[in-house]
C-alpha cells in the first residue's frame, strides 16, 4: 500500500472502550515481555536500527499513559438504585 500524502481521505470512528482496553492489554503484555528474559518484544515500536530497551520501555509507558487517559476521559454513567 502506498504512503498517504495527507489525512483528508482517511476516515474512522472513535475507539470504543473495548478497543482501548485491548490496546492497554497489548501494551502491558509488551512491557512484561520486554522486561522478562531480556526479550526485545517492543522493538516493533522502535525506530528501525535502534535496539534501545530503555527507549522502547519509555515509548510503551508513554503510549500506555495516553490510552489510559483516553479511557478515563470517556463519559461514563454511574447508576444506583434506591428503595
Amino acid at each position: 500500500m502506498a504512503d498517504l500524502s495527507g489525512l483528508s481521505s482517511v476516515s474512522g470512528a472513535s475507539l470504543t472502550e473495548t478497543q482501548i482496553r485491548g490496546i492497554l492489554a497489548q501494551i502491558d503484555l509488551d512491557i512484561t515481555n520486554l522486561l522478562r528474559d531480556g526479550k526485545l518484544s517492543a522493538l516493533k515500536y522502535a525506530i528501525p536500527g535502534a535496539a534501545d530497551r530503555a527507549g522502547n520501555l519509555r515509548a510503551l509507558l508513554e503510549a500506555r499513559s495516553y490510552y489510559q487517559t483516553l479511557l478515563t476521559s470517556r463519559p461514563s454513567w454511574e447508576v444506583s438504585v434506591g428503595e
